[in-house]
């Protein structure tokens, strides 16, 4: 039985490497939060740069080896990774609560100051705990693809996963300098009179839109580092209970690869 349900959940292994490019992507608008408008694209490139650092000066080498010599500590490292997730998602959600309840507990005067305080931000802070957050998210994307090539040749393995490192960088962290720079977009519509329904109608939204991703990007955090946890402990220690349970609920739902992709992001 264990063997069959694993069936059901290994053949989409590339659902979880879609789903941790979406997440990585829902996570880095909230480093920019707070910051000035001038200074959210300036952040976004160093926080890119740290990436394609991450990707190529520490995973590529790292799983690249250990894939060759020790395959089973890459998965342990991934275990961390998701441990570490998990603990940085718990802590913004306690962060967060508790500063709804100081906030309301908070004088005009103090509420003033912090704002004020909120205004200066560390911006080398925010650009180290975000690529902190990206090397645990990059090396998931990584393995995941070396997964799909471990059977080419060393150099074949090697070219792929730069390829790789270089248009999910790309990606991710173009569409976030495009959602983070939409309501200039929508500003820029109106001060012109080009579209300025539209563009007030994309000034309004923003500001939704990035408490969602804010929102989401925890979540993402929390979903991911679950998925990792989950999946080294079923594959290292053999604790299959969760994986199986999982996996079952997959089957259970069927309704093709979106439907069992959602189940699996609701469940891990």
């Amino acid at each position: 039985q264990r063997r069959r349900v694993g069936e059901v959940l290994e053949p989409h292994d590339a659902d979880p490497a879609v789903g941790v490019v979406v997440d990585d992507t829902a996570v880095t608008p909230r480093y920019v939060q707070g910051l000035a408008a001038e200074r959210e694209l300036p952040i976004i490139a160093k926080i890119a740069k740290g990436s394609i650092r991450n990707k190529l000066l520490i995973i590529l080498p790292v799983i690249l080896v250990l894939s060759q010599f020790l395959p089973i500590a890459v998965t342990i490292l991934l275990i961390l990774g998701g441990l570490y997730l998990s603990y940085e998602g718990a802590e913004k959600i306690h962060h967060a609560l508790a500063h709804r309840r100081a906030h309301r507990e908070e004088t005009p005067a103090e509420h003033l100051a912090e704002d004020v305080a909120t205004e200066s931000v560390d911006e080398n802070k925010v650009i180290a705990e975000a690529v902190r957050t990206d090397l645990i998210l990059s090396t998931e994307i990584m393995v995941i693809s070396l997964q799909t090539v471990d059977h080419e040749p060393f150099l074949t393995r090697t070219i792929v996963l730069i390829v790789v490192a270089f248009l999910i960088t790309a990606l991710v962290y173009g569409v976030v300098a495009l959602i983070v720079k939409m309501d200039d977009v929508g500003l820029h519509l109106v001060e012109s009179g080009k579209n300025e329904k539209l563009g007030r109608g994309l000034v309004a939204a923003m500001p939704k839109v990035m408490s969602f991703l804010s929102t989401l990007g925890v979540v993402a955090m929390l979903w991911v580092g679950g998925h990792l946890i989950v999946r080294g402990f079923h594959e290292v220690f053999g604790w299959h209970w969760p994986h199986d349970v999982i996996a079952m609920g997959q089957e259970a739902v069927g309704g093709g690869a979106l439907a069992q992709g959602v189940h699996l992001w609701a469940v891990a």
